[in-house]
């Protein structure tokens, strides 16, 4: 499978290769990078091919946005692809810095933030970013974490700051600031409620539902999708890391240990790459683009050396009859697209 291959988004005008770069670890997600990993990181991205980065304000605070923009800033504009996103508002954290909690980050900046989806949080979102990055045009544009997880008993009332908020998103596409405009979320069913029924949105940017280890989007979510034009980039290819490890001591499903219905089914996945001599990380990363409707993944990247093994990965010879075996096995949803 050619890693850089472009393929349309959904009904919109942009095409992005098959093969992004997820930027969240150079946020400090799970451990500490230094400057100069960041940097070796991503020239050697740039060096290998890569075009399309998506980062978001979340990412450490501010400090993925940094360390792209150190990267983009300095090459042609129309050489690359970039995606951010809105919802999240930031201000220094004003006291000892010791007392700042980064949580879930084990790094990342000392700025605090507030969820705002509102027209003017938008606004201030978008400016904010474009400031960090050093770059004045975004070319997809995310609402972030709009879910009942981040926001609970509030959710309604942060739905409803969107009906102002998607008229600020709109005038910027039609005006030309944006190409496209995404939702990123992990909630099938309120990508069907609340969002592609109600919004004319180009794609969704979403991390679990749609992994070799679950397809529960293929039975009603994408089918909806595809009526609408509404195109899929899958962040997570490796459901945030099991998929890439395989079962180990320190592995995570969905950023928390996995539960033993998930550990039993990577195992059973597992033994049949084994049998045909499959890496599990080759089979998470290409699964997904079978289907029709997704445009790209974009794994998450800390060092040169994940760069150079994810293009491997994408670029492994796997037998067709490892993907039947899947399907003969249960171990996939028996329309999983699989060529």
């Amino acid at each position: 499978m050619d890693p850089f291959f472009y393929k349309k988004l959904g009904k919109s005008n942009i095409t992005l290769p098959k093969l992004g770069f997820g930027a969240a670890p150079l946020g400090e997600l799970f451990e500490k990078v230094s400057e100069e990993q960041s940097s070796q990181t991503l020239n050697t991205s740039y060096d290998s091919g890569f075009r399309y980065y998506d980062t978001a304000p979340w990412y450490g605070h501010g400090l993925s946005e940094h360390r792209i923009g150190s990267l983009l800033r300095n090459k042609l504009r129309e050489e690359y692809i970039i995606s951010s996103k809105v919802g999240r508002v930031y201000k220094p954290f004003k006291e000892d810095y010791k007392k700042f909690n980064r949580s879930p980050w084990v790094g990342g900046l000392n700025f605090q933030y507030k969820f705002d989806y509102t027209y003017s949080g938008f606004e201030r979102s978008f400016e904010d970013t474009t400031c960090r990055l050093g770059i004045n045009q975004i070319d997809l544009l995310v609402i972030h974490d709009l879910d009942k997880d981040y926001h609970g008993d509030l959710f309604s009332n942060k739905i409803k700051e969107l009906e102002s908020s998607f008229i600020w998103l709109k005038s910027m596409r039609d005006l030309g600031h944006i190409k496209a405009i995404g939702v990123g979320i992990n909630d099938a069913q309120l990508m069907m409620r609340n969002f592609y029924k109600n919004y004319d949105i180009d794609f969704f940017l979403v991390a679990m539902p749609y992994t070799l280890i679950n397809q529960e989007t293929l039975d009603e979510i994408f089918p909806e999708c595809k009526k609408r034009g509404i195109g899929i980039i899958i962040g997570a290819p490796f459901s945030s890391g099991i998929l890439a490890t395989g079962v180990t001591n320190n592995a995570k499903y969905n950023y928390s240990k996995p539960s033993k219905f998930i550990v039993t089914k990577v195992n059973s996945i597992k033994k049949i790459c084994d049998k045909y001599n499959v890496p599990l990380k080759a089979a998470a990363i290409q699964f997904p683009l079978f289907h029709p409707l997704v445009t790209t993944v974009i794994p998450g990247m800390l060092n040169p050396d994940q760069v150079k093994e994810n293009i491997l990965m994408m670029q492994y010879d796997i037998p067709i009859k490892f993907w039947h075996e899947l399907k003969n096995l249960n171990l996939i949803h028996p329309d999983s697209p699989i060529s």
